[in-house]
C-alpha cells in the first residue's frame, strides 16, 4: 500500500503521487508572530511533523517550507500598543515559536521564509494578476483580487462564488474596491503606520496582504506546482481559498493535495482568549514534561478535533510512563539499540498500513502498545533476543512519531528540575518580599545573597522581582 492522504479540495482520500518521483514538496502555513504560541499552534505543528517524519521514513526526500508572517494588521496594532517597534515585536514571538517547536521535538523545516523578505516575489505575482485581468489597483494604492474574474472561486471550500461572505479588508466602494468579496493583495500605507512598515512598489508604498505572501513564497521555494499544502482547518477560508484562487488565476498549478489539521477545544469549547480557556505552550510545559505534551498532541488523528480537559495531560503522562518504562527495562535486559539501528529497523506491517492510511496515528499507536505488551511478557518469560526484538520494533515505531523515549531521555527530568527550581526560588522571593515590607533589610539581603550564591540573579522592577540564572 502506498501513502494515501485526505485531500480537502476533492474531499477524497487519494494516493500520494509526487510530481518528482522520490521527492515531496510540502508547504505549511506557519505562525503569524503577533503573540506567544498556544497548544492549538502546537497541535498543527506536531501533526505535520509526523507527516514529514513518515515521508522520510518511507524513502522520500522532502522539501518542507513553513513560513513566518512577520507583518500584518495585528502585529502593527499590538506593537504600537506596547510601544515597541513592529519588527522587534515580531522577532520576539518568532523566537518563542521556534523555542516551542524545539521543545516539542518538531523537526526544523528545510526553509522558513519570512513575509518581509519576499516582497519582490509578491510584486511579481501581483503584476501577473493585473496583466491577466484578475487584479486591479484601488484609488488609494491598495491592490485587490477581482473575485468575479475567477469563476472557480470557492472550489476549495465547496462554496458558490455568490455565496462567499464579504472579505474583511474593506467594504465595497472603499478606496475603489469593486466587490465586497474582493480581497487585498497589497495594502497601501495608512496614516499613523510606521514608515518602515512599507515597501516601494509600482503600485505605491505599502505592505503585503496576508494571502499574497504564501502564494509567492510557495512558488519561490517549491515552484509553480508542488505536492502538498497544509495548515490548520481554520485557514481553509478565507486564507487557503484565496491562495488557491490567486495562484491558479496567475497561471500556477499550485498544490496537488490540500491537508488540514483539526483544531483544539478546551473543556468542550473552542480555545479563545475571550472564554478564558487559552492555553499557551509555555503553560502546558509547566504542567507536564515535553514528551508528555508531545504524546498528547500526537495521539489523536491529525484531522480530528482534540478535546483538551483536566485529564488530557494526566492520561498522557501515565501512557508515556508505560512506554518509557518498557524501553528502559528492556534496554537494561537486552541492550539498547543505537539510533542508526532504530532508523533502519523494519516496521510491523500493521503499523505501516495504519500510517499509510492518511496517517492513522491512533491505529499505529495500537500496534505500538501491543508490541510493548508482548515485550513486557518477554521480559518475564522470554529470552533476551525476544526482548530486544520487541524493544527495537517499539522504538522504531515511536521514532516515526517523534516519541522515541531514548531520544527524549532526560527531558522529563530536566523539566521537573526546572519546575522545582522555580518553586524554590519563588518561595525565597516571597520571604524576601515580606522582609522588605517589614523593612527587615538584613533578612532581605541575606535571601538575595543566598540566591546569588546559587547562581540566581534577581532584578527588581516596577512590576516586582524578576529572576534568571546567571552565566556560568
Amino acid at each position: 500500500m502506498t501513502l494515501h492522504l485526505y485531500d480537502s479540495a476533492t474531499r477524497t482520500t487519494r494516493a500520494l503521487t509526487p510530481l518528482r518521483p522520490g521527492h515531496v514538496g510540502l508547504y505549511v502555513c506557519g505562525a503569524t508572530v503577533q503573540g506567544p504560541p498556544h497548544v492549538g499552534h502546537a497541535k498543527t505543528a506536531v501533526g505535520f511533523d509526523v507527516l514529514v517524519r513518515w515521508l522520510r521514513r518511507s524513502g522520500y526526500a522532502v522539501t518542507f517550507v513553513r513560513n513566518v508572517t512577520d507583518i500584518d494588521d495585528k502585529i502593527l496594532q499590538k506593537s504600537a500598543e506596547a510601544g515597541v517597534p513592529w519588527w522587534a515585536w515580531a522577532q520576539r514571538y518568532e523566537r518563542e515559536f521556534t523555542a516551542a517547536y524545539d521543545a516539542l521535538g518538531v523537526l526544523p523545516p528545510t526553509y522558513e521564509p519570512r513575509a518581509t523578505g519576499h516582497v519582490v516575489e509578491m510584486v511579481e505575482l501581483m503584476e501577473r494578476l493585473v496583466e491577466k485581468g484578475h487584479a486591479y489597483r484601488g484609488d488609494d494604492g491598495d491592490v485587490w483580487f477581482d473575485v468575479r474574474s475567477w469563476p472557480h472561486y470557492g472550489a476549495l471550500t465547496n462554496q458558490r462564488p455568490e455565496d462567499v461572505p464579504p472579505a474583511e479588508d474593506a467594504p465595497a466602494g472603499a478606496g475603489g474596491k469593486r466587490d465586497p468579496r474582493d480581497f487585498a493583495l497589497w495594502k497601501a500605507t495608512k496614516p499613523g503606520e510606521p514608515a518602515d512598515a512599507s515597501w516601494p512598489t509600482p503600485f505605491g508604498r505599502g505592505r503585503p496582504g496576508w494571502h499574497l505572501e504564501c502564494s509567492a513564497m510557495a512558488r519561490r521555494y517549491l515552484g509553480a506546482a508542488f505536492d502538498i499544502h497544509g495548515g490548520g482547518r481554520d485557514l481553509r477560508f478565507p486564507h487557503h481559498e484565496n491562495e488557491l484562487a490567486q495562484s491558479r488565476a496567475a497561471g500556477d498549478e499550485f498544490a496537488a493535495i490540500w491537508m488540514h489539521a483539526g483544531l483544539l477545544n478546551v473543556d468542550g469549547a473552542k480555545m479563545s482568549k475571550s472564554l478564558g480557556n487559552f492555553l499557551l505552550v509555555s503553560e502546558a510545559l509547566e504542567q507536564a514534561p515535553a514528551p508528555v505534551l508531545r504524546y498528547a498532541l500526537t495521539a489523536g488523528h491529525y484531522r480530528s478535533t482534540l478535546e483538551w480537559n483536566a485529564d488530557t495531560l494526566r492520561d498522557a503522562e501515565a501512557t508515556w510512563a508505560r512506554l518509557a518504562g518498557f524501553v528502559e527495562r528492556a534496554g537494561e535486559r537486552a541492550g539498547q539499540p543505537d539510533a542508526d539501528e532504530v532508523a533502519a529497523a523494519p516496521l510491523p506491517p500493521t503499523f505501516v498500513e495504519a500510517m499509510d492510511d492518511d496517517l492513522n496515528v491512533p491505529a499505529a499507536l495500537a500496534v505500538v502498545h501491543e508490541t510493548v505488551r508482548q515485550g513486557n511478557v518477554a521480559l518475564t518469560e522470554g529470552t533476551p533476543d525476544e526482548v530486544r526484538a520487541a524493544l527495537l520494533a517499539a522504538r522504531a515505531m515511536l521514532d516515526v512519531l517523534g516519541l522515541d523515549p531514548v531520544r527524549w531521555r532526560g527531558a522529563a527530568d530536566d523539566t521537573r528540575a526546572t519546575r522545582a527550581l522555580a518553586a524554590l526560588v519563588e518561595a525565597e522571593l516571597a520571604v524576601r518580599a515580606k522582609a522588605r515590607a517589614e523593612r527587615d533589610w538584613a533578612t532581605a539581603d541575606a535571601v538575595r545573597d543566598r540566591l546569588a550564591a546559587a547562581g540566581v540573579v534577581v532584578e527588581d522592577s516596577p512590576t516586582g522581582p524578576r529572576w534568571s540564572l546567571g552565566g556560568a
